[in-house]
């Protein structure tokens, strides 16, 4: 069976709305699609040691990537590391230059979970950011130019050659996002079968 591994954003969970709708439309019309969304740690080390853990126990199914935000960046990782495809919802490029002001206390947006963030773990992000995007075919971004977290220029430069969808206005919750998983779930699959 293949699996749709889904990676949510930065101090987020597997309740953020996007991924929500993705499990209620996959139940729906993909039933023969497994949905996994793991709650992922604000750790990078972590977070990528997981994700491993789940496709190479999964394999060689086929499983499919979609990442929101961080979990964009940590799409892009997989991607290039196992050679699959992946939806990218306004993703994080390059997120360690960005992460200073998450330094010392923080609480989950959605948990509540309280944790720590310190110099060390924005290294982690630093050491795994992929230079340059190998496999091109792999991808397709959904961008809103509205998204008040992240540039959407920096992901059209960075993974230019891509199929990239650019929306005018929007935010980085990706207005209207649940309009796009047929096409999403479509990308997808045509990608593994004609690799």
């Amino acid at each position: 069976m293949s699996m749709l591994l889904y990676l949510h954003g930065f101090n987020s969970s597997p309740q953020s709305k996007k991924a929500v709708e993705t499990e209620q439309w996959m139940q729906l019309n993909t039933p023969q699609i497994k949905f996994c969304c793991p709650q992922l740690s604000p750790y990078a080390s972590q977070v990528m040691a997981r994700l491993r853990s789940i496709i190479d126990a999964h394999s060689p199914q086929p499983v499919y990537l979609v990442g929101s935000s961080m979990g964009g960046f940590f799409a892009t990782c997989l991607a290039e590391q196992y050679n699959l495809p992946a939806v990218l919802i306004n993703p994080a490029v390059n997120p360690g230059s960005g992460l200073h002001s998450w330094l010392g206390e923080n609480r989950n947006f959605v948990t509540g979970e309280h944790w720590v963030f310190k110099p060390e773990h924005i290294e982690e992000y630093v050491k795994l950011n992929p230079k340059k995007i190998e496999r091109k075919q792999n991808y397709k971004l959904l961008l809103q130019t509205g998204d008040e977290v992240l540039d959407y220029r920096q992901a059209q430069q960075y993974y230019s050659g891509c199929c990239i969808v650019t929306e005018a206005g929007g935010d980085h919750s990706f207005v209207d996002y649940q309009q796009h998983l047929p096409a999403n779930i479509e990308f997808l699959t045509h990608v593994y079968k004609n690799q």
